[in-house]
């Protein structure tokens, strides 16, 4: 008996050496699957280096909402060996692989670029299949287990499509080989080549030729797989949308909440992963708002606006610029990751002593020092907290799905201009570098709000002046803008009185730290409580997993399948860091039996944080550090080891190409 075809379930893979166009065509097929009313989820893997090295992109197709990937792989395209030998042990017994025959010939020992413990390790598995080391004998062993076998003559379908298309030498449309991989996977599917075809037209948009021989390349790779393999067990099958969705990447989507919260300023120099956020910015600096900008001034509406994106020649440039135009009023922020946070640090100094609303957004990826530019870490949470010399209040903010980037993107500048003090919005590699599906958020609750403004023509006079750091009005000060009539006011990196002026004075160092200080108290009661966290499942459960970033996707698609089957354990999903919201994490965590930090860094930074405030300490760790993301698949398991009782105190995840 034939086992059941799977419908709209898919895990799909493709790789590449990097800049060969990887990403365009996953980014094609992610499209595509997304115009058919599908739900996307998509994580990028690649080095540091520009080119050569292996890049490969994971894709999850459902019907129903996907916040993480699996790691298990139906389809494998590829059009070279390395991705074969790499991944062709993560492709499911009933799974299928879309190759180049004419590699067949090729041994493991002819790719450099494949490092010796993985190739040590590929060796053993080979030998145990009882096979040789070429890409055949990957193949035989992968037809051992029942994997279906798509090869697709690459090189003879770029030749007709070269003649097609009058192009003279093969080189020139050496990346079309991509788009036959895709081509082949959707044909292998049976799903809708029309939706190939639209999204080919979108992503190469206003280049008619590229589309074309794209398409047919594509659409004669989609009927040779079709034809070999014609009863395979996965489908792709359009379905209804019953509502818009947006189809973004973790960094647009931050981009697009800093937009929404009204910035007109961003500064960056270039720096992985952060970079991707303001080349977005730089692409979309004129802004349609059609009526939804508000004029705080007149409280009416723009129907457009513009904003300025800089690049600056160094972080240290970055973070003082955009603090100057946040000192004109204008809603201003930085973008930049680990390294370059290190060097922004006397610039945040100075902004905090300032009482300056600046917003830094910080990507966090792998360190310590340049570590590993491209892969995934939650290393910088304790950095954040503390960066820099001496004592400064912050907000930090740690987002972990696209819907709170937006969100917090918006927020970070609110806060910044209600508390007056920098706001480092955390975003991590694996959510900025994620391709997702996601319905338009509902922002209606959301409003700018501009926090304590000096106005104009006020009645400051010289017997009362006005006094930019009042200490006797609370611990917010009006904040005027440079050259604003009526207001006089002095900045500068040392202590310093009301009006600005250095001092030493030990009574007015002790008011003005306790003003600023005394700022994260009030934003402490006044930040609402869903914005400081978020509990999932039974509010009774004995386990509860305290977590952050974007290990939220992974958590709750592992915790879906664990409350299928019973499980009573719960999920406090944290977003506020600083001010730490005390009360809140005692009530959900007091109770329980056992306490499970988990966290993408070594030292398990938020549970130190936890115990630091609270005095609870976890009782399990589920820990990962090696540069990928956490998959829901391995997270379930380490769950199911915690709850049956049969776990470590501290278990490490390990898995990812």
């Amino acid at each position: 008996m034939s086992p059941p075809i799977l419908v709209n379930d898919l895990s799909w893979l493709i790789g590449g050496p990097q800049g060969s166009g990887v990403d365009s065509s996953a980014n094609v097929f992610a499209r595509a699957c997304a115009a058919g009313g599908l739900n996307v989820f998509g994580k990028r893997e690649f080095y540091s280096n520009i080119m050569g090295e292996h890049s490969y992109f994971a894709l999850r197709a459902h019907t129903n909402l996907v916040r993480s990937h699996i790691d298990a792989v139906n389809v494998l395209a590829t059009f070279e060996a390395e991705t074969l030998f790499r991944h062709a042990r993560a492709v499911t017994d009933d799974g299928a692989i879309v190759y180049d025959p004419s590699l067949a010939k090729t041994r493991l020992s002819d790719i450099p670029t494949i490092e010796k413990r993985l190739a040590a390790d590929l060796k053993t598995y080979l030998i145990s299949h009882g096979v040789g080391e070429t890409l055949d004998d990957m193949l035989a062993a992968s037809k051992q287990r029942g994997v279906a076998l798509v090869p697709i003559p690459f090189k003879e379908l770029l030749e007709q499509i070269a003649d097609e298309f009058q192009v003279d030498q093969l080189s020139k449309i050496s990346r079309v080989v991509n788009m036959l991989a895709v081509g082949a996977s959707f044909g292998l599917l049976g799903f809708d080549f029309a939706m190939m075809r639209g999204s080919l037209e979108e992503v190469f948009r206003a280049k008619a030729k590229i589309v074309n021989m794209n398409a047919a390349g594509a659409q004669k790779a989609y009927a040779l797989a079709r034809s070999l393999v014609p009863d395979f067990r996965y489908r792709l099958e359009k379905v209804a949308q019953k509502e818009p969705r947006l189809f973004l990447t973790g960094s647009q989507a931050t981009a697009l909440g800093k937009l929404y919260g009204g910035m007109r300023f961003q500064t960056y120099y270039p720096i992985t992963p952060a970079s991707d956020e303001s080349e977005f910015l730089e692409e979309n600096e004129i802004l349609d708002l059609n009526g939804h900008g508000l004029v705080p001034e007149t409280g009416g509406k723009e129907k457009g606006a513009s904003m300025l994106v800089v690049q600056t020649e160094d972080e240290i440039a970055a973070v003082t610029m955009a603090t100057g135009a946040a000192l004109t009023g204008a809603r201003s922020a930085t973008a930049t990751s680990g390294p370059g946070f290190s060097l922004m640090m006397e610039g945040i100094g100075w902004a905090s002593i300032n009482e300056v609303p600046l917003v830094i957004t910080l990507y966090q990826r792998a360190g310590p020092s340049t570590g590993m530019p491209t892969r995934h870490e939650q290393g910088d949470l304790r950095f954040a907290l503390h960066a820099g010399h001496g004592e400064s209040p912050r907000i930090v903010l740690a987002s972990g799905d696209f819907e709170e980037c937006i969100r917090d993107g918006f927020l970070a500048f609110n806060y910044a201009e209600r508390y007056q003090m920098p706001v480092i919005h955390l975003v991590d590699k694996a959510l900025a570098n994620s391709y997702a599906t996601i319905a338009p958020p509902d922002l209606s609750d959301l409003r700018i709000e501009r926090g304590a403004l000096a106005l104009a023509n006020n009645g400051y006079s010289k017997e009362d002046p006005y006094k930019r750091f009042d200490l006797g009005n609370g611990p917010v000060s009006p904040r005027a803008l440079l050259g604003q009539e009526g207001t006089i006011f002095w900045n500068t990196g040392d202590e310093h009185d009301e009006m600005g002026h250095i001092t030493e004075d030990p009574g007015l160092r002790n008011a003005m730290m306790e003003k600023r200080f005394a700022k994260l108290d009030l934003a402490a009661r006044e930040i609402p409580a869903d914005v400081k966290m978020n509990y999932f499942g039974p509010k009774d459960a004995g386990t509860v997993i305290v977590s952050w970033g974007s290990t939220k996707g992974a958590v709750l698609d592992a915790l879906d399948r664990l409350w299928a089957e019973g499980a009573k354990i719960g999920y406090l999903h944290m977003r506020l860091i600083n001010p730490f919201p005390v009360d809140g994490v005692r009530k959900f965590l007091a109770k329980a039996k056992r306490r499970i930090g988990l966290e993408m860094n070594f030292g398990a930074q938020l549970a130190g944080v936890v115990r630091e405030h609270t005095g609870i300490e976890m009782t399990h760790f589920i820990l990962k550090y090696n540069g990928r993301p956490m998959s829901n698949t391995e997270l379930y398991d380490a769950l199911r080891s915690v709850l049956a009782g049969k776990a470590e105190k501290r278990t490490v995840l390990t898995r990812g190409a």
